[in-house]
C-alpha cells in the first residue's frame, strides 16, 4: 500500500511539472495556459471561448508531446515540438493582448468589474500600468474591492509608509541627539566661561585688596 502511495506521489509530481526541452519557451506556456483559460469567465472575453479551448487543447497535446521526448528523440521530432511550441507562443501573445486591450476598454467605460478581474488575470502588464490601476482605485474605491492585486499594492503603500515613518523616527531621534549634544556644548561653554569671570573677579578682588593693604601700610608709615 506504501509503495502504492509512493509511485502515485512520484507520478502527481512528475506531471505536475513542465517538459525540460525547450524549457525556456515551454515553461512561459504551460504557466499562463490556466489563466487564459480562465479568460472565459470574464464577460467581455466569453466570445473568444471556442479559441480558448481549442488553445487549451493545444497546449495540453503539446505538453504530452514534450513528456515524450528524451534523448533518443530523432531532430525531426525536436523540431516538431519547438515548432509547436513557437506557434502557441505567438497564440499566447495573442492573449495577452486581447487583454491589454480590454483592460483600456474597462478603464475608458469605467468598468469596474471588468477592470478588476484583468487586472488579477495574471496576464496584464501590471508593472507598466501600476500608477494607472492605484489612480483608478482610489476613484472607484467604493464599488472596487481591495482584494488581490489591490490589496497587494495596498499592503505594499502600508509597508514603506511604516519603512518612511520609522527613517523619519530614526531621523528625528538622531536630530534630538545633535541637537541635546550641541545644547550640552553651549551649556558646558556658559559654565566655563562664568568659572573663568567669578576666578577673574576674584583674582581682581584679591589684587584690589593687596592695592588697599599696600597702601594702607605705607600711609601708616608717614603718620
Amino acid at each position: 500500500m506504501l509503495k502504492y502511495l509512493m509511485l502515485l506521489l512520484l507520478t502527481t509530481i512528475l506531471f505536475a511539472q513542465n517538459p525540460f526541452p525547450y524549457a525556456a519557451l515551454g515553461d512561459l506556456i504551460y504557466d499562463n495556459v490556466n489563466k487564459i483559460k480562465n479568460l472565459e469567465n470574464i464577460n467581455v472575453l466569453k466570445k473568444y471561448s471556442i479559441e480558448i479551448n481549442k488553445y487549451t487543447s493545444d497546449v495540453a497535446l503539446a505538453k504530452k508531446e514534450g513528456f515524450k521526448l528524451d534523448h533518443n528523440s530523432s531532430q525531426a521530432q525536436r523540431k516538431h515540438y519547438l515548432n509547436h511550441l513557437r506557434e502557441l507562443a505567438q497564440q499566447n501573445d495573442f492573449f495577452k493582448r486581447l487583454v491589454d486591450v480590454a483592460y483600456k476598454n474597462a478603464i475608458k467605460k469605467e468598468d469596474t468589474q471588468t477592470f478588476s478581474a484583468l487586472i488579477n488575470s495574471g496576464l496584464l502588464d501590471t508593472e507598466k500600468y501600476k500608477k494607472e490601476i492605484i489612480d483608478y482605485y482610489f476613484e472607484h474605491q467604493q464599488e472596487l474591492p481591495a482584494t488581490g492585486l489591490i490589496q497587494s499594492y495596498l499592503d505594499e503603500d502600508a509597508k514603506l509608509r511604516a519603512k518612511k515613518e520609522a527613517q523619519q523616527k530614526r531621523y528625528k531621534s538622531k536630530k534630538e541627539r545633535e541637537a541635546e549634544r550641541i545644547r550640552w556644548i553651549r551649556e558646558e561653554d556658559k559654565r566655563q566661561k562664568e568659572y573663568l569671570e567669578k576666578k577673574l573677579q576674584k583674582e581682581l578682588e584679591e589684587k584690589k585688596q593687596e592695592i588697599r593693604e599696600y597702601q594702607k601700610t605705607e600711609l601708616s608709615k608717614t603718620i
